[in-house]
């Protein structure tokens, strides 16, 4: 289907997945000018009118949730027979991908991702939409952390009494609440059970139930308690354990009520109030589920009446379910199976055959794609038979406007087969910070000014000719290692020169400084400064009159500095004499 347009309006690029209903495409909404995923039913049950009732339900109780957590569903329509959903694109990995390559998730990244679980589901359960395959494939998460729920493929409304009629054992065995096991309908409360193994499963690693087949496991989920997560985990917290323990009770009045109860209990788990929680124990019996219920919740549509039946413990029944639906499905693996031969025996031709002898004399030269959007750039290459990278790489460019082509590696004009894969770099715009000419000016503003737009900045101080000191200022930039013109891009290096000049005393009696400023000195050179106030009626208040070390006099880090600082004198008053003297 690559290069196909939908209904007119969603352009092909790639395919992005399969599932046992349909197919996921990566496509390019012309309209709105975006990407999008398109989930377009497989083209073998596009004629099979229950398959296609089950494919628009998932489009109805999709389209009605609204929530960060939830992937968005855009468009629902039905293009010359084939039945197809517009999604959000979500560039992001599955948590299964997740546990591959990490083994297992600390305690607090589990926390962040079952609540923002638990907040999506909250709003699907509100409208009392179940969606009833939980587990790790179904779960996406980007780079930025954000977790988005997928695929309510086999979602159910709880007012649709087609589905919660329906005897079949649906979702992933793994993850499959005891009630669906046994034959019976989903509840709210089965999306509970299924988010708790996902819990214990991102904290440990590994299933809390493992076996040879899916009726095995399944058996295990319908009868056997969930392992201590606590003899895993040692310094797990009683109140984390408590959680994954309460969504995968056995009897679902033990459980969370919906997902709105869970994410609310996961806040707080980890608070200090909790720490000392005792182990929860279940008000319901955990063992409900005995041969009789079990065996009334499976019709089997091939029970003769004329023999009678003897009759079976739970374990064969669900056995005998699951044997049945796996033998149903046989036929028709069969068949895809042949068809699958079939096309494989088509494709090794054309690759063997056909395809060399097109292409083994004709090279194609790789348009120039500069300046072009990300998206136009992948429609032109795919149109001029190349394949494009799925990464791009970003680069500085001052001509070129950020989030547009700067290049493409093949360059544009070298020629090519059809098929090569071509790389695209973007622009992320003119970065680069240039560098003036800083000499004359103030090193303290230069290197806040500098350090500000993200450089390191230098500062050594240079020694200067005696003859020539007279002709410099303490702190004026002398030099720069880096040209005025350069440019330098955030975190690199530039050292500022300054004079090394023997610091001297100012004259603060002078009306310019105030104390302020007699502080900031002291501060730089290092000395300690003290202030008296006195009060007297010959300077105006807050005037310098008077300092301790003689102005011109070279600096000594660590020794004292006197001044006095003129207060406004009280009326009536004597002012007491001072003995300047005692000062010095």
């Amino acid at each position: 289907m690559k290069g196909q347009k939908i209904s007119d309006r969603y352009q092909i690029i790639k395919s992005i997945g399969e599932g046992g209903m349909a197919n996921v495409y990566l496509a390019y909404d012309t309209i709105l000018d975006r990407n999008v995923a398109v989930k377009v039913l497989r083209g073998d049950l596009a004629t099979d009118e229950k398959f296609v009732r089950r494919f628009q339900r998932e489009a109805l109780s999709a389209s009605s949730l609204s929530n960060p957590n939830i992937v968005e569903v855009y468009d629902v329509g039905e293009d010359n027979g084939e039945y197809y959903i517009v999604m959000e694109y979500v560039e992001g990995k599955h948590l299964k991908s997740l546990l591959k390559k990490r083994g297992k998730l600390t305690t607090a990244e589990v926390i962040d991702i079952v609540l923002q679980i638990t907040n999506g589901l909250s709003v699907a359960h509100d409208s009392y939409i179940i969606h009833r395959d939980i587990k790790p494939q179904n779960i996406l998460i980007l780079e930025n952390g954000l977790i988005k729920i997928t695929d309510f493929g086999i979602a159910v409304a709880m007012n649709s009494t087609q589905l919660t009629q329906t005897n079949s054992v649906m979702g992933s065995v793994h993850y499959i609440p005891p009630e669906q096991a046994s034959g019976k309908g989903a509840t709210l409360q089965s999306d509970i059970y299924s988010i708790g193994i996902l819990m214990y499963e991102l904290l440990t690693g590994k299933l809390p139930f493992r076996g040879d087949n899916a009726v095995e496991i399944a058996l295990k989920h319908l009868k056997e308690p969930i392992p201590s997560i606590r003899e895993e985990l040692p310094d797990l917290p009683q109140s984390v354990e408590n959680i994954i323990l309460k969504a995968t009770a056995k009897n679902p009045k033990n459980r969370y009520s919906d997902a709105r109860e869970m994410h609310e209990d996961l806040q707080t788990c980890l608070d200090e109030s909790r720490a000392n929680e005792l182990k929860i124990s279940f008000k319901y019996p955990e063992n409900d589920y005995d041969d009789t219920k079990i065996l009334e919740a499976v019709k089997e549509a091939d029970i003769s009446s004329a023999k009678p039946k003897k009759k079976e413990s739970g374990e064969e029944v669900i056995a005998r379910k699951i044997n049945k639906n796996e033998s149903n499905s046989q036929n028709k693996i069969l068949i895809i199976l042949g068809s699958i031969f079939v096309g494989l025996v088509v494709i090794v031709t054309t690759i063997f055959v056909l395809i060399p002898y097109v292409t083994s004399s004709k090279s194609t030269a790789i348009p120039d794609v500069t300046g072009m959007s990300v998206t136009e750039a992948i429609k032109t290459l795919q149109d001029a038979g190349f394949t494009v990278a799925d990464d791009q790489v970003e680069e500085d460019s001052d001509h070129i406007d950020e989030g547009d082509i700067t290049r493409t590696s093949p360059r544009a004009g070298t020629e090519r087969k059809g098929g090569f894969e071509v790389t695209l770099y973007v622009s992320v715009g003119d970065t680069k910070i240039t560098i003036e000419d800083y000499t004359q000016k103030n090193y303290i503003e230069i290197q806040a000014k500098l350090e500000t737009l993200g450089l390191q900045v230098l500062i050594e101080r240079q020694e200067i000719p005696t003859e020539d000191i007279a002709n410099y200022q303490e702190g004026m930039i002398i030099k720069q290692s880096v040209n005025p013109g350069e440019k330098l891009s955030k975190g690199d290096r530039i050292t500022l020169y300054i004079p090394k000049l023997d610091q001297k005393y100012p004259d603060f009696l002078n009306e310019e400084y105030t104390v302020e400023d007699a502080q900031d000195f002291a501060d730089e050179m290092g000395i300690n400064l003290i202030v008296q106030e006195v009060e007297t009626s010959e300077y105006p208040p807050g005037t310098i009159f008077y300092q301790s070390r003689e102005a011109g006099k070279i600096v000594v880090p660590g020794v004292d500095l006197r001044i006095k600082v003129a207060k406004e004198a009280i009326a009536d008053e004597e002012m007491p004499e001072e003995d300047e003297g005692n000062l010095d």
